[in-house]
């Protein structure tokens, strides 16, 4: 049987220019064929479905298009097969003919095969819009031109490495491209929220969802939504966010303790980013598209909310209001960038008002007058081409509380001799004790020296959700 005899008897190829191949189909293909979705401006406005099959384009035309929440299905009317050649046409259809109107290609890429009967399809597309399972099934007799197309819910996966920024700052022309967006001081962590429960991953991937217990709620205030959420976790004092006052929540293991410390010091979730929202990955979006996504339907709560962005042609005016918050500066996002897990690209910018480093803990020099028994200064490093590298010691910014913080975590790490890929200064290794890099902590500073050293660092607090392979020298 000419599976295109149908295509062919609606259609003169002397007067429209879709492909009327004149040979019948020769029957390949299939098993993980190409896919196409079309929309079509004809006399009403609908979007054809397509999937390569038995070397033809067995076809739907779907009048509300392809649904994005799995709880509604779609209607999805069979229609003749199309030739292969179809999945590249878009042009105008002249009026008159069959299916005049405008048609262009709305989304391609290819199809595995999971069930394919007489009334069942089921597949899984890798396009650049659709992503995940979908199910085609009839609704009638055996005539009946009328399916149903269904959305598979795709699974939160396990975990995710968050997208990172690099420093820099966006052009003066074309800043109409970007976004602008306050840069948090707190504790980058993904949200996986699914049938009304959450769990918190951080940067590492660690399950943190114990240690912040107030944020359980998000989850039920989402509704019956399955989310992923990127965003930052942040304690606020006065209204500004502090750094110093998260320290003793980001360490703790105890559900209990956790507890009691959400009551004094409760923290805030603040959402920037939506990665896959109802079983849809949404990663291939625009950045403008997938902020719109997280506002549509992201409630604000009193330990959680979607700040706003701004403009990118309003960057200075947000930096000047965040120095004026005492926040470290901003973050600027192209609007058209997608979403890369656990890359560092030019399409997130940090922009800052002061400088900050991530630094590994290698060893301390013990204190003197009013600290001793306790640590006087860390000594430090980032990553180089050969190691660890040393930039210097940091011997302010600590309360009472942090060096005996400190001084605990560090004693259990000691070592006999120097994580440092090279000797360090005679002076600064002089009664130093040497522990093994696995602390990062984050320092603010005036400017790097010539010898690579940090100049005036400040201590700010352990950054947990930190890897010490992955801290490099940033500014």
């Amino acid at each position: 049987m000419d599976r295109l005899a149908e295509y062919r008897g609606k259609r003169d190829p002397a007067r429209t220019p879709e492909p009327v191949p004149e040979g019948e189909p020769d029957g390949t293909g299939g098993q993980a064929g190409i896919f196409v979705v079309q929309e079509h401006h004809a006399r009403r406005l609908h979007w054809d479905f397509r999937l390569e099959r038995g070397g033809v384009l067995v076809s739907w035309a779907l009048p509300k298009g392809v649904p994005d929440d799995p709880a509604q299905n779609h209607l999805a009317v069979h229609t003749e097969d199309h030739p292969l050649e179809y999945a590249t046409f878009h042009g105008q259809i002249p009026r008159g003919e069959y299916g005049g109107g405008a048609v262009t290609i709305w989304d391609h890429g290819t199809y595995e095969v999971l069930k394919w009967s007489d009334r069942e399809v089921k597949v899984i597309l890798h396009g650049e819009r659709l992503h995940g399972g979908y199910v085609l099934f009839a609704t009638g007799g055996k005539d009946d031109k009328n399916w149903m197309i269904h959305r598979e819910r795709l699974p939160l996966p396990a975990r995710m490495a968050p997208m990172l920024a690099t420093i820099g700052k966006p052009p003066d022309r074309g800043l109409q491209e970007w976004a602008v967006e306050m840069k948090w001081d707190g504790v980058r962590a993904l949200a996986f929220i699914e049938n009304g429960r959450l769990r918190l991953g951080s940067r590492t991937g660690k399950d943190i969802t114990a240690t912040y217990p107030e944020l359980a709620g998000m989850a039920r205030a989402a509704g019956h939504k399955q989310a992923l959420l990127d965003g930052e976790i942040v304690a606020f004092s006065d209204g500004r966010p502090d750094f110093e006052a998260l320290q003793p929540r980001m360490h703790v293991s105890s559900a209990a303790q956790a507890v009691r410390l959400a009551q004094l010091t409760p923290v805030t979730y603040l959402a920037f980013d939506v990665l896959q929202l109802d079983g849809r990955s949404l990663t291939g979006l625009p950045y403008s598209e997938r902020h719109a996504l997280l506002n549509s339907f992201f409630p604000n709560g009193s330990n959680w909310l979607s700040p706003p962005n701004f403009p990118g042609e309003d960057l200075d005016d947000v930096l000047t209001a965040s120095a004026a918050n005492g926040l470290e500066g901003v973050v600027a996002k192209r609007l058209d960038s997608r979403y890369e897990p656990g890359a560092r690209t030019g399409s997130w910018l940090k922009v800052k008002n002061q400088l900050r480093q991530e630094v590994v803990v290698a060893g301390w020099k013990p204190g003197k007058g009013n600290r001793t028994g306790l640590i006087g200064s860390l000594l430090v490093g980032v990553q180089g081409e050969r190691g660890l590298v040393y930039c210097g010691h940091v011997g302010t910014g600590f309360s009472d509380a942090t060096l005996r913080m400190l001084s605990r975590k560090l004693e259990s790490l000691r070592r006999k001799d120097s994580p440092f890929a090279e000797p360090v200064p005679a002076e600064d290794a002089r009664n130093s004790v040497w522990v093994e890099p696995r602390l990062v902590a984050e320092v603010a500073f005036d400017r790097w020296t010539r010898e690579g050293r940090l100049r005036a660092p400040v201590y700010h607090g352990l950054r947990d959700d930190k890897d010490p392979a992955d801290v490099v020298r940033e500014t």
